[in-house]
């Protein structure tokens, strides 16, 4: 039995990298068949279980490729979100609950080595000059790091996790995020080509939700994204654009924001746009964008109500623009036609809690139409919460892109 499997492995590695040359190009089967060597040649001097054997191929080679101790917990399709906070503290969600686990990195310069090899594979730098920076792994998980001295305890990343297969909206039914009859409506209003933004708190299931609605986006459209980090999964759609924003060098130069994008798209002969998230000055390129002739383009933001996310809206174009916030108001009033707010739960459970068309901008305010609002109507054994989003009194105003297309008028 091998009582110490950390300093087995390091002890492989060190093999199985003098036995290589890492500096040429190596595929990762040729260093796996390498491990597979090393591991049959030390088990013939010191017997090894099945168990400790894959053990240790898959510890080495994580170690080597991978993300080290970290890769399991990537790997493991329960877990939702990993948190690391330094080299020693790690948690997860699962299940919407969060636990901690029972890991380490061993020191700040291992961890730093394993973030270093994340963010180069996407193309991005992240050192003490640059402490800060989003990436994705190559699985589409989005990644956030934050390095010392800014994180005080050591190397901070948080990742989160997305489903290999994208969300439906048939899942969105099943998990009682939307009601069928919604659903229906929803499908009615993406194929009409109306603006739709979905707001929502951190973790509430915006760029799931985002994913679920664009399976209805018809098949024969163009479509070009516009993201942060690429994050959203899209499928079906042959005429596909995806844009990756870009950071600075060391140097301070090449840098490509979602301003730079969403304004060269414009070039390109889009049918739709889809922003995977405003957080900016960006916001007016978008809502000029909608206001261009660009109908059924999709985003999300960051607010806690319907109201909220207008008022970040006016604040994230006036922080880069010099613009009266009743023509502000205007732009954002004719531009996006129905704004989705989604919420997390007490019960951590992700529900969508308010449908609303804005209808028009009057007497220095934006006019809003509550079509579906959530009522809670109480809890279970368990503390579930049961409710449902219902149908208010008020008609939609405005279904001219409904006519239009050919659709239903009825919401």
């Amino acid at each position: 039995m091998v009582e110490d499997m950390g300093a087995f492995v390091l002890e492989v590695r060190k093999i199985v990298a003098d036995r290589l040359d890492l500096l040429k190009e190596i595929t990762d089967e040729e260093i796996q068949a390498e491990i597979s060597k090393v591991v049959m040649e030390i088990s013939k001097e010191q017997y090894l279980t099945l168990g400790e054997k894959k053990e240790l191929l898959e510890g080495v080679f994580n170690s080597m490729r991978g993300l080290d101790v970290l890769q399991p917990l990537v790997d493991d399709p329960s877990i939702t979100e990993i948190m690391i906070n330094g080299p020693h503290r790690v948690f997860v969600e699962q299940a919407g609950k969060l636990y901690q686990k029972n890991i380490s990195f061993g020191s700040n310069e291992k961890l730093e080595n394993i973030i270093l090899n994340i963010v180069a594979k996407v193309n991005r730098t992240v050192n003490e000059a640059n402490p800060i920076v989003d990436a994705r792994l190559l699985d589409g998980s989005r990644v956030n790091v934050v390095l010392p001295p800014i994180a005080l305890d050591g190397p901070t990343v948080t990742i989160r996790k997305f489903p290999e297969t994208p969300m439906t909206v048939e899942q969105l039914i099943a998990y009682k995020s939307i009601t069928e009859e919604v659903a229906e409506i929803l499908e009615r209003l993406v194929k009409a080509k109306y603006n739709i933004f979905i707001s929502g708190g951190t973790g509430s299931g915006k760029t799931t939700f985002l994913n679920a609605l664009s399976n209805f986006i018809p098949k024969d459209e163009r479509i070009i994204t516009i993201e942060d980090s690429a994050e959203l999964q899209i499928q079906g759609i042959p005429n596909l654009v995806r844009l990756e924003t870009r950071n600075a060098n060391m140097e301070g130069k090449g840098e490509i924001t979602i301003r730079d994008l969403i304004k060269s798209s414009l070039r390109m002969r889009p049918e739709r746009i889809v922003v995977g998230e405003v957080r900016g000055a960006e916001a007016l390129d978008m809502l000029q964008a909608m206001n261009t002739g660009h109908d059924g383009s999709l985003s999300t933001g960051h607010a806690n109500s319907t109201k909220d996310m207008l008022s970040r809206l006016e604040t994230m174009v006036l922080s880069g623009n010099q613009i009266p916030i009743d023509a502000i108001r205007q732009q954002i009033a004719s531009a996006i036609d129905i704004i989705i707010q989604l919420t997390r739960l007490r019960d951590k459970s992700r529900r969508t809690m308010e449908i609303s068309e804005l209808v028009e901008y009057k007497n220095g305010e934006i006019v809003l139409n509550t079509l579906y609002k959530f009522e809670e109507e109480g809890e279970d054994e368990e503390k579930h919460i049961i409710g449902s989003l219902k149908r208010t009194e008020y008609p939609m105003k405005h279904t001219d892109k409904l006519r239009m297309a050919g659709l239903s008028e009825q919401v």
